[in-house]
């Protein structure tokens, strides 16, 4: 009996150990998540206006550009999957990745080659522990990720688009991240990068024209410059937009996991009293069987 209620006395103090911590660690993505949330902030006029002066720009002209051209035949696809350098953030990786495999999925059954991008450590080590090899790898920056990661990312996105697909090239390219939609709530979220659908400005849709504008010197110069800013932007908005997702992810997987040891704490204690209840209840009826026994 008191092996047992040593056992449940260690259960107690496990879980009350572990309850300090992953009531840290909400606390510490509590904090973190609000100025998450405000680079998201910040970073979404831009990339709105960009996508709109592009679309504008790619709708009012008939200039045939190679990152505005439908390919007639696709037949290698480039797939981003942007996850977190860290775990503990319940499904946050596993949905990003599900949701990338499955993309691959369908692509290769349209008769596409597959070449994968990958962003945060937790996917670099799971396509490494199967032993898949991606074209490309960003680790060590999903926390609070920097605009010259997304240059480095859309300039190697850019080589790879620009080159035939004989020769390793890529004819599109998507993105797969997971999008913040609330503090509850983080959705997987696929886009195709390129070729640019020049119908692609959902933010400003609201919008019946877009501004006339003069493009000096042309219309292709205008477009070759940018591209690459548009392409800069989408990519960085989606990083931003992923770690803000996964900080909302931590903070409630720590919540959940905090509530779970209350609940273990509870049920230990209730075991414990138990057993110290059954442990007097024993030695109370050890002493009178002894008395009864000495006036026998």
């Amino acid at each position: 009996m008191g092996a047992q209620l040593r056992e449940y006395k260690q259960k107690i103090s496990s879980a009350q150990t572990t309850k300090k911590i992953t009531k840290a660690m909400e606390l510490i993505a509590a904090s973190r998540i609000q100025k998450a949330m405000a680079r998201v902030r910040a970073s979404s006029p831009f990339a709105r206006e960009v996508t709109r002066a592009v679309s504008a720009v790619a709708t009012h002209t008939s200039i045939d550009h190679p990152l505005t051209r439908e390919p007639e035949v696709v037949r290698r696809s480039a797939i981003v999957i942007v996850s977190a350098d860290r775990g503990l953030a319940g499904a946050f990786n596993s949905q990003v990745i599900r949701e990338g495999l499955e993309l691959a999925e369908l692509l290769r059954s349209e008769g596409k080659e597959i070449d994968f991008y990958l962003f945060g450590r937790k996917a670099v080590g799971y396509f490494q522990f199967r032993r898949v090899t991606a074209k490309a790898e960003w680790v060590g920056d999903a926390d609070t990720p920097h605009f010259e990661t997304a240059e480095e990312m859309a300039a190697a996105l850019l080589e790879a688009y620009e080159l035939d697909a004989s020769e390793g090239g890529v004819d599109e390219i998507h993105v797969v991240y997971n999008r913040f939609v609330s503090m509850m709530t983080q959705t997987p979220e696929t886009i195709r990068l390129l070729p640019l659908a020049v119908v692609e400005a959902e933010e400003s849709a609201s919008a019946d024209v877009y501004p006339l504008y003069e493009f000096e010197p042309d219309a292709t110069l205008v477009l070759d410059r940018l591209l690459p800013v548009y392409i800069q932007s989408r990519i960085f908005n989606a990083l931003l937009q992923s770690s803000a997702a996964k900080q909302a992810a931590t903070q409630k997987a720590m919540k959940s996991a905090s509530d779970n040891a209350d609940k273990l704490i509870t049920d230990y204690t209730r075991l414990r009293n138990n057993a110290r209840q059954a442990e007097i209840t024993q030695q109370i009826a050890e002493i009178v069987g002894g008395a009864d026994a000495l006036a026998s």
